[in-house]
């Protein structure tokens, strides 16, 4: 096939999979009524302090039951389609294990949200989320450097380094974490991390294009295709959240493509809003440990933005216009900076 038929080809396996999603979700519905996947709502920080503000300013989305672990759909559609249509050893097997690694992380989170008791109700504690999602980024940073011979990280306008094995793991083991993590704090408002997602899913793919990557190119679009799909349930008000299934194994899929189109010092750019996010989120927890006092009405930055009196939907079209916005300066760096 010549570029425009791959390309052609990617386009489809983005249409499977919002229309594999589109059926699916009726049944998730179902299934999540019937067996009450119902989201707890998130009364402590990290450091176990309260959340009055956070807690306010959602009471109303907790009134009546609100399920969680939608991201189920997204990662039955992904793997599903391209299991069957776009399994490659060297493109697309990578991203679909790391995709699916965080998944597993996210499942057995928002399963002891939804059916734990006490105080383990919500969910697994941030250490062990660490741990387990640092051992899937491990694995399979083990994998790219040792089995695939990735040693070097592209500096945009200056060229290839070679960083070694230990140091690609670890590289590549940061770059699952962070945006596993990144991700999964932007899930916080109806439709906001899946559009950011989508954003950053289809800059990358557009790199792997233009590389010639075009099953990796394939992948990122079918994940757009389940986003599509997902943002059209999900915009306010939402009918689920895709709880950590999905924003984990949107972010530690999305860490892998940045590695495997050798564009690790773009994904700070690409992924701007959710770097941002994080931030807001470190910097609170900072400032509350060591001085005391917060710097935010309420952490992460949407949250704070919320108390400021914006309203969601407002938040939420912003961030995907800088998310936008971020995207293309990614794909006019990686253009002219040697990564395509």
């Amino acid at each position: 096939m010549n570029i425009s038929e791959e390309m052609f080809y990617g386009l489809l396996l983005a249409l499977a999979g919002f229309l594999f999603s589109m059926v699916l979700t009726p049944f998730y519905t179902h299934f999540a009524y019937k067996y009450k996947f119902w989201k707890k709502q998130k009364k402590t920080t990290v450091d176990g302090q309260a959340l009055p503000v956070m807690s306010k300013l959602h009471a109303h989305k907790f009134k009546h039951v609100f399920p969680t672990m939608a991201g189920l759909v997204g990662v039955i559609s992904v793997t599903a389609v391209t299991w069957i249509f776009n399994l490659d050893r060297g493109q697309t097997w990578l991203p679909l294990v790391g995709f699916l690694g965080g998944a597993l992380v996210g499942v057995i989170d928002d399963v002891i949200n939804i059916f734990g008791s006490g105080r383990g109700a919500a969910g697994l504690r941030g250490p062990v989320k660490f741990f387990l999602i640092s051992v899937v980024g491990l694995t399979l940073g083990w994998f790219f450097a040792v089995k695939l011979g990735w040693t070097t990280i592209l500096v945009p306008f200056i060229g290839n380094f070679e960083v070694g094995v230990f140091a690609m793991i670890l590289i590549f083991a940061f770059a699952v974490v962070a945006t596993s993590n990144a991700v999964n704090i932007t899930d916080g408002l109806d439709g906001l991390s899946g559009g950011l997602a989508m954003m950053a899913y289809g800059a990358f793919g557009i790199i792997a294009m233009y590389q010639g990557n075009m099953l990796l190119f394939g992948f990122c679009m079918t994940v757009v295709g389940w986003l599509l799909s997902y943002i059209w349930f999900n915009v306010p008000p939402a009918r689920f959240m895709m709880g950590d299934t999905g924003s984990f194994a949107l972010g530690a899929g999305l860490g892998v493509v940045a590695m495997m189109t050798n564009s690790f010092l773009l994904l700070p750019i690409i992924c701007f809003p959710a770097v941002v996010e994080t931030a807001s989120s470190l910097i609170q927890l900072i400032s509350k440990k060591f001085f005391g006092r917060k710097i935010f009405i309420s952490a992460p930055l949407h949250h704070h933005l919320e108390a400021k009196g914006w309203g969601e939907a407002k938040i939420v079209m912003r961030f995907w216009i800088i998310a936008g916005v971020c995207a293309l300066l990614g794909v006019f760096i990686a253009s002219t900076g040697g990564a395509i």
